[in-house]
């Protein structure tokens, strides 16, 4: 089990995590601000400087993944995780890829007032011989209060249980997160667990049209990037009638009808994933009723919304966007296209 502290910078998540040690059994710190400092080491300064912060990094959220994983196999217990996570998808994307390793997560929130947050800030101590790097921290905690405003007004506080740290001290607040752990109160991530694929897999998806030939999208909470509706094809499962399942899963249409094939593409392996077949499958125009009678459930999706051609690019993946197109070519030609690495060949 992995226990994650999360709040804003200056919140006091390490000062808490360092006593709660002492209070859950069997645990152990993990800060993935490690990772982040070895990556300023491993990586070129040309990619360093292409983003603003590490957790902006792929390698860095794959990493806190891999790395906690392995720490809880090597140790066992419960880590705990003392670390800033702003923005939702990055959230989706650990949170996800720890419960596809059958990792439960117990989300805690530090929320002191943001007065009384600032005022922590401002009275960091500066240690003599590093004024500048500690100014510098200081002035980088102060900047990330606005985005850790807009994200508890978005999602945080409903993700995470919240502890108001306003008036505690570290161990007092380590108390009430141990309190909160043991009874349940922090409950675990409500988040899908998709098992990670140890070999190639065969995924089927169903592109479903509004009245207006727009596509619909839907938004995993367990991955970046949008996708279609579907999902890896069981053992022993026609591919096109896992299509339909997970369409009905998904979002609640059962299709009466078997769907047409549109695209077969296969997808190399890139570590650490294995590629596999790609299937995409025409589900058929949707009325206005059963457009609006869309149902998503929480700990699998976000969202949804029907987009045009030009508009899926912003959100697909390049890989997956590519595929939609040579789906829509197929859909307008009434043929099926064969394509390896999205690339039709024949």
């Amino acid at each position: 089990m992995i226990v994650w502290i999360n709040g804003a910078f200056g919140a006091g998540k390490t000062t808490t995590a360092r006593e709660l040690i002492d209070l859950i059994p069997n645990s152990t710190l993990f800060d993935p601000e490690v990772i982040g400092g070895e990556l300023a080491h491993l990586l070129p300064a040309k990619r360093l400087a292409e983003v603003g912060d590490f957790q902006d990094l792929p390698i860095w959220r794959r990493l806190v993944v891999d790395t906690a994983a392995a720490l809880l196999a090597e140790l066992g217990g419960v880590l705990v995780v003392p670390m800033t996570l702003l923005r939702q998808e990055y959230r989706d994307e650990i949170f996800g890829g720890l419960a596809s390793r059958r990792i439960e997560v117990r989300h805690v929130l530090l929320a002191p007032a943001e007065t009384i947050l600032r005022a922590r800030i401002a009275g960091r101590e500066i240690p003599e011989d590093l004024p500048d790097g500690e100014i510098r921290v200081r002035q980088w905690s102060y900047d990330h209060i606005e985005p850790y405003r807009a994200a508890l007004a978005s999602w945080l506080t409903a993700d995470a249980h919240p502890v108001d740290t306003s008036a505690l001290t570290p161990y007092d607040t380590a108390l009430r997160v141990a309190e909160a752990v043991r009874t349940g109160d922090a409950s675990a991530c409500d988040i899908v667990q998709t098992p990670e694929p140890t070999s190639e897999t065969v995924a089927a998806g169903v592109l479903l049209f509004d009245e207006e030939d727009r596509v619909l999208l839907v938004d995993p909470t367990y991955k970046a990037g949008w996708e279609f509706p579907g999902g890896v094809v069981e053992p022993g499962e026609a591919p096109a009638r896992a299509g339909m399942r997970e369409v009905a899963e998904e979002t609640g249409i059962r299709l009466e009808d078997v769907p047409g094939l549109l695209v077969v593409d296969w997808e190399p392996p890139a570590p650490p994933g294995y590629g596999g077949l790609r299937l995409l499958f025409d589900g058929g125009r949707l009325d206005s009723g059963e457009a609006h009678r869309l149902l998503l459930p929480g700990p699998e999706l976000r969202a949804w919304r029907f987009v045009t051609e030009r508009e899926a690019a912003d959100l697909l993946p390049p890989v997956r966007y590519e595929r939609l197109c040579w789906a829509l070519r197929a859909r307008e030609r009434g043929a099926a296209l064969y394509l390896e690495a999205g690339i039709p060949l024949g």
